[in-house]
This record gives structure tokens, C-alpha cells and sequence, in this order.
């Protein structure tokens, strides 16, 4: 089952598009209500759920040495 974290970024990464990676999906995270504990600590909730969007097929790795993520190709077909 997707924790909340993962549903919110997927929202947010199929409306906006483009590229991907901690930051941005911390500040997404935030807006959507979910920016509680440290700094630390968001950004591991953000990498987590990049991480199981992308198992899940929903993003794909940009560049395989960084945490650069956008919409899969299937998906972008289908929007």
C-alpha cells in the first residue's frame, strides 16, 4: 500500500512533469502537507518516495549517478 508520501509526489509529479529530484519533491511533500520533522528527515521520506514510484514504474532514473527522476515514458504516452 503507498504511504501517503508516495501518493502526494505521484499527484504532483503527473501534474507538473519534468525532472525530479530531492529537493523538489521535499518542497512537494511540504505543500501537500507532509514537510513535518527536520531537514534530515524530509528529504529521506523524499528519496523513499521517489524510490517506490520508480519500483512501482511511475518515474524512471534521469541519470543513473544521481537522484534524477521523471514521469515514465508509459505514462507520459497515456496523459
Amino acid at each position: 500500500m503507498a504511504t501517503q508520501a508516495v501518493q502526494a509526489l505521484e499527484k504532483a509529479i503527473r501534474a507538473f512533469g519534468g525532472t525530479w529530484d530531492t529537493q523538489s519533491s521535499v518542497t512537494a511533500l511540504r505543500d501537500a502537507g507532509l514537510g513535518h520533522g527536520d531537514q534530515r528527515a524530509q528529504e529521506k521520506r523524499a528519496r523513499q518516495a521517489l524510490r517506490d514510484l520508480a519500483a512501482a514504474r511511475v518515474v524512471v532514473k534521469v541519470d543513473p549517478d544521481s537522484a534524477t527522476y521523471r514521469l515514465s515514458n508509459e505514462l507520459r504516452d497515456h496523459a
